[in-house]
């Protein structure tokens, strides 16, 4: 438990339009840790979903984090 981390972004259809939904899950025990929810998908999406996962769980220096290569994981800002 809180050795490796996933994170992917979806998208919601809502009667207000898109919502914007960014999850981390603990790969162990396969439990959503972080999300985040927004009408868009810039960086500060992923960045407090990751925030609130180490936030809560505070894992150990070492942490894996994986997820694909979209633009708001590659930025200089999430790295």
């Amino acid at each position: 438990m809180n050795q490796v981390y996933v994170g992917d972004i979806t998208y919601i259809y809502t009667l207000e339009g898109w919502l914007y939904l960014a999850v981390v899950i603990d790969l162990f025990s396969r439990q959503v840790v972080g999300w985040s929810m927004a009408a868009h998908m810039k960086i500060r999406l992923v960045n407090n979903a990751l925030q609130m996962a180490i936030w809560k769980r505070n894992p150990d220096k070492g942490l894996l984090w994986h997820t694909d290569r979209g633009s708001q994981y590659a930025s200089e800002s999430h790295r």
